[in-house]
């Protein structure tokens, strides 16, 4: 009979390593499924047009997501530290660059995730249930001013409850944290190959069939994308080389969104038992595991719906529409189920990782000191719960929603619409977030000058073309945001830039880094 792994505990930091391979690739592959597969295939569809752009969308990302993370294998196996990426920039270019990331890491790009997938999945819990109301107050909208209010709904304390249980689960130990991390992602992983199964399958529409792959890279209503610079022309898929460029690297925003994450075991590293061999393995696995999913799944919509369909589903809810067209209301419940199930555990991974990485910063001096200390369970239970806060926080304040003329937009009732500003903040950050993995990729070949005898149990994959290929790949797509984005894409530099002066101050009041 085998025998169950050995817990130890990291005696130089007080971690216990209780995460083997298993438990790693469920972080990674738990972090990466939200709600994003079951939505954002029809603004990516919009843009590119086709049926075969929206595989090919998909692919794209995988290439990029599953390139990125054998990059990041060497340095993970090189330095198997707590923070992971934050370390990796802090020792190929200066604190400061692991500080600029980790600061935006926390103000927006983990808890900016945490706060979306919280409320999707209130959103969809109130599909069961529709007591849990986005519009049922418990606190009105309080407008702060033209562009912004404050509120509390049924719906948003149901996404701050989902995050208060999720951060005392885990600041209760490694070990139900990743229990639920392999629960939930094991039952979302199977309804996700389900909806593929039942779509390829059971409602495949030979028609819808038929209309999208008789001419797959045909371009039909595709999005015009105008650009935020006067010089640069309005261009579409159909509008040559140009306008497949910019279609393309645009709808990457929400495909790259829906893959993220993956990057979060690399935070945990200092609870992974063998991690230089374990961490490499699971990003290659769970990337891989996840970006399969994804491409099967944008071939299971389009064997169901006509690409029109799939491009103006309500709400941008393809899955939903999928499986309505196949069992009718009943399949608005079916994956209203799923999707509950997948945020869930998804925000347990992100929740459990996210924290390690605040945790590593305050070691460094470089955050406030508690959250640089274990609780009696072996984990970062203030930084837990600091980050819980502060997601919290995010979920509160609104967004007022306006035409493009500028006057408030009203519901059937005549009372004024809300958004969220979380989402706003996570459209800024896109662009930051590749500069990031970015940098961190161009990371190995700092480091391979810098430290050539350092230990590399594993070499990243295909050096130093694939990761190469990775950066200007990567690079194109951030041109491309910048000229027809820039709306949405210097805001997230902003945000980024307003760690310096914090930077400045925690390294002159902050003391010396922690020697232990």
């Amino acid at each position: 009979m085998a025998q169950p792994a050995v817990v130890v505990e990291d005696k130089s930091t007080g971690f216990i390593r209780g995460l083997g391979l298993l438990d790693s690739t469920m972080i990674v592959a738990g972090s990466m499924i939200g709600s994003g597969i079951f939505i954002v295939s029809a603004d990516i569809a919009r843009h590119v047009g086709s049926a075969g752009g929206l595989i090919l969308t998909w692919m794209i990302t995988g290439l990029l997501t599953i390139t990125a993370a054998l990059s990041y294998g060497e340095l993970a196996a090189m330095m198997p530290e707590a923070g992971g990426q934050y370390v990796y920039l802090r020792e190929a270019f200066s604190p400061l660059w692991g500080f600029l990331y980790g600061w935006t890491l926390f103000l927006v790009i983990q808890t900016g995730t945490i706060a979306a997938v919280a409320v999707g999945f209130a959103r969809y819990l109130g599909v069961l249930f529709p007591s849990i109301s986005p519009t049922a107050w418990i606190v009105e909208p309080i407008n702060l001013s033209p562009g912004y209010a404050v509120s509390l709904s049924v719906q948003q304390l149901v996404a701050v409850l989902m995050i208060a249980v999720l951060t005392w689960i885990n600041t209760r130990g490694l070990r139900l944290g990743k229990w639920i991390q392999n629960v939930f992602t094991s039952a979302k992983t199977l309804s996700l190959a389900a909806l593929i199964i039942l779509g390829v399958f059971v409602g495949r529409n030979a028609q819808a069939v038929a209309a999208n792959f008789a001419a797959a890279f045909s371009p039909r209503d595709a999005e015009t994308i105008l650009p935020d610079f006067a010089f640069m022309p309005a261009v579409s898929a159909a509008s040559g080389l140009l306008g497949i460029v910019v279609a393309y690297c645009t709808a990457q925003v929400g495909s790259l969104f829906s893959a993220d994450a993956w990057n979060n075991i690399t935070f945990t590293a200092r609870e992974v038992r063998d991690p230089r061999r374990n961490i490499p393995l699971s990003l290659a696995l769970g990337t891989g595991l996840v970006m399969s999913l994804y491409v099967l799944a944008s071939v299971a919509y389009l064997c169901v719906l006509p690409l029109s369909a799939i491009q103006h589903a309500p709400d941008d809810r393809v899955a939903t529409a999928a499986l309505q067209a196949i069992f009718g209301d009943v399949g608005a419940a079916m994956m209203a189920v799923a999707i509950v199930i997948s945020t869930f555990g998804c925000n347990n991974g992100l929740i459990l990782a996210g924290a390690r990485v605040v945790y590593a910063m305050a070691r460094d001096g470089l955050f406030f000191r508690r959250t640089g200390q274990l609780n009696r369970n072996h984990v970062p239970g203030t930084a837990l719960v600091i980050q819980g806060f502060w997601t919290a926080l995010l979920i509160l304040p609104r967004t007022r929603l306006r035409d493009a003329a500028g006057a408030p937009l009203l519901d059937s009732t005549g009372a004024a619409t809300y958004g969220n500003l979380y989402s706003n903040l996570l459209d800024y950050v896109i662009f930051a977030a590749l500069v990031f993995y970015v940098l961190t990729i161009a990371g190995i070949f700092v480091l391979r000058r810098k430290r050539p005898d350092a230990e590399r149990p594993y070499r990243a994959f295909g050096y130093p073309v694939v990761p190469v290929l990775y950066i200007a790949a990567a690079t194109v797509i951030m041109l491309v945001l910048i000229t027809y984005k820039t709306q949405t894409t210097w805001p997230g530099v902003v945000i980024m830039l307003t760690g310096v002066p914090f930077y400045v101050l925690w390294r002159r009041l902050a003391g010396p880094p922690d020697p232990s």
